[in-house]
Formats: C-alpha cells, sequence, structure tokens
C-alpha cells in the first residue's frame, strides 16, 4: 500500500514538472508570436496542463476503463473550480482578488460553467457515445471560433523581449521540437503508472474506477494547474490564473472526454459514485459565475468559500456511502 501511494505522488509530480517544462517552452513560442495573454492562458497553458489528463484517460480509456477517464473530468473540473483557484485567490497579491472585468472572460465564465456541467448531461443515460464524443469536441471547436474572432477584446500582450525573439532560429526550433518530443514520451510513462496505481486504489478500498478518478487522479491530475495558478497568483497575473483555469475546464471536458467518447464508447451502470460530485460541480458553478458576473471579480471571501465547498465535498463523499 505505501508503495503504491508513493508511486502514484511521485508521478503526479513528475506529470507536474513535465508539465512545467512544456509550459515553458510553449510560453517561449506564445512571446515570439505575440500572443494575448488569456490566449496563452487558455490554449498554451490550459493545454500544457491538461495532457496529464489526456494521457491518462485515453489511456485508462484503450485498457477498458473509461470509467476511470471521466471520473478524472469531473473530479479535476470540480478541483480546477474550487480548491485551485481558491489557492490562486488566496495566494495573489491583490487584496481585492482576482478581476474579472473583461466581457471576454465574463462570456467564457458562462460557457466554462455551461461545459462543466454537459458532460452529467450527456451521461444522463448511462453510456456515452460516439455521437455524445461529437459533440463535446463539436462545443470545444465552437469556442475556439469565438474566442479567436473576438480578437478586438485582447488587451494584453504576453511579455516579450528583443533577446527572446533575437535566439529564436531554425536551430531552436530543432531544439524544442525534440523536447517536446521526449516529454510527451515521458508523460505517457507516468500516465501508464497513474493507471496502475488507480487499479490498486480501487481494489483495496473496494471503491469503484469512477470513485477513484473523482477523488484521486482528478486531485492529482490538478497538480499543473495548482503550481501554475499559485506562481501567477503570486505575480498578480489575473487573466493567466482565468485563462488557465477556464481553458482546463473546456479542453479536459470537452476534447480530452470526446476523444476518450470516440476511442471507447462507455456505459455506466452505477452513477452512485458521480451523485455528490455531480451536487457540487453544480453548486461550483452556480456560485462561480455569480461571483465573477456580479462583482467582476473573485474576492479573498469568495475563495475562501470556494475552498469550503471543496472541503465539505470531501468530507460527504467519505461519511456519505
Amino acid at each position: 500500500m505505501v508503495f503504491q501511494i508513493l508511486a502514484f505522488i511521485i508521478s503526479c509530480i513528475v506529470l507536474s514538472w513535465l508539465s512545467k517544462s512544456l509550459v515553458a517552452t510553449l510560453v517561449q513560442l506564445a512571446k515570439y508570436l505575440k500572443w494575448r495573454e488569456f490566449v496563452v492562458g487558455f490554449f498554451v497553458m490550459a493545454f500544457a496542463t491538461s495532457l496529464p489528463n489526456l494521457f491518462v484517460d485515453v489511456n485508462a480509456a484503450l485498457h477498458g476503463m473509461p470509467q476511470l477517464s471521466f471520473g478524472d473530468v469531473v473530479g479535476g473540473n470540480f478541483v480546477d473550480l474550487t480548491l485551485v483557484m481558491a489557492l490562486a485567490v488566496i495566494f495573489t497579491r491583490s487584496k481585492k482578488g482576482i478581476p474579472a472585468k473583461s466581457k471576454m472572460v465574463q462570456m467564457s465564465a458562462f460557457f466554462t460553467a455551461v461545459i462543466a456541467v454537459l458532460p452529467l448531461l450527456l451521461i444522463l443515460d448511462g453510456n456515452l457515445d460516439r455521437i455524445d464524443g461529437a459533440i463535446l469536441l463539436g462545443s470545444f471547436f465552437v469556442y475556439s471560433f469565438w474566442l479567436f474572432s473576438r480578437g478586438d477584446n485582447f488587451e494584453k500582450v504576453y511579455r516579450t523581449n528583443k533577446k527572446d525573439q533575437n535566439a529564436m532560429d531554425a536551430f531552436w526550433f530543432l531544439k524544442l521540437a525534440l523536447k517536446l518530443i521526449l516529454l510527451l514520451a515521458l508523460l505517457m510513462g507516468a500516465s501508464y503508472v497513474i493507471i496502475d496505481t488507480a487499479q490498486f486504489f480501487a481494489g483495496y478500498l473496494g471503491a469503484s474506477l469512477a470513485l477513484i478518478g473523482v477523488l484521486i487522479v482528478g486531485l492529482g491530475n490538478s497538480f499543473p494547474e495548482a503550481y501554475f495558478a499559485i506562481i501567477s497568483a503570486k505575480r498578480g497575473e489575473g487573466w493567466m490564473i482565468l485563462g488557465d483555469l477556464m481553458g482546463s475546464v473546456i479542453v479536459c471536458s470537452t476534447l480530452v472526454l470526446g476523444i476518450v467518447a470516440l476511442l471507447t464508447p462507455f456505459e455506466i451502470g452505477d452513477f452512485s459514485p458521480f451523485v455528490i460530485a455531480r451536487t457540487f460541480t453544480l453548486v461550483a458553478v452556480i456560485f462561480y459565475v455569480f461571483a465573477i458576473r456580479t462583482d467582476k471579480k473573485i474576492s479573498k471571501k469568495e475563495g475562501l468559500f470556494l475552498l469550503f465547498i471543496y472541503i465539505l465535498f470531501l468530507l460527504s463523499e467519505i461519511f456519505i456511502k
């Protein structure tokens, strides 16, 4: 048991480190292309921090454990909207919290809420088939198209300098490509370890793979988002935090889960492991949208309330059968 716990923790740390390295290389490219902060936060950071979910969930689906994938997405979304957002607000330099005044961020928050609930609605019939997968992927492309069509609302260009641009020649791109291939290979290996330990936890604790995905794998795969959110909060980069967290929820709920559904459509005969998670996800989503669209920020008090929601969720999952 101790060995499996250590293996799981080490694998999550490795995934976080790999995601951090991947983020660093992709940010260099984003600076060179002069992308806007929110776009960097959504596409670069959200994609990079969602890679652990992609590798773990696709591998789980290919190994006949799609319930683990679904649990990971549901649990990860809830962790991002509550625990990770709370940590970002607590560590932010601003006493007023994280601002969200942009109309684009406001609309993105609403879209994020809808996307977070969408998988829970599609699974109500007991299965997630290829049509559902197509709906999820279609939702991702619709949002992506809308995001890039709103170029007039991108106010802040991600910081760049001449030194970074001068260093980016053909040889630099070759090194970047080789580094990305190596990072992806290591991500694949770490994801296999997480899947194996998740199976062990399910058998040892007598819990379903779906519940292990919600409680353990979803939390472990949120380490990259938590790390990036805390670092960005200390730097006062509110746009980057919101872009990353919203993007992570959208990418995992649509792109990652959509790929899983297309590869291996699955049924969930027993939906009981998701009842508590679904209820708390709805509460978190409603509060999240209400906070952003009313005060146009997430204050310190609201961050603490999100942390309270997460703690209450854990207690409910542990003590309510």
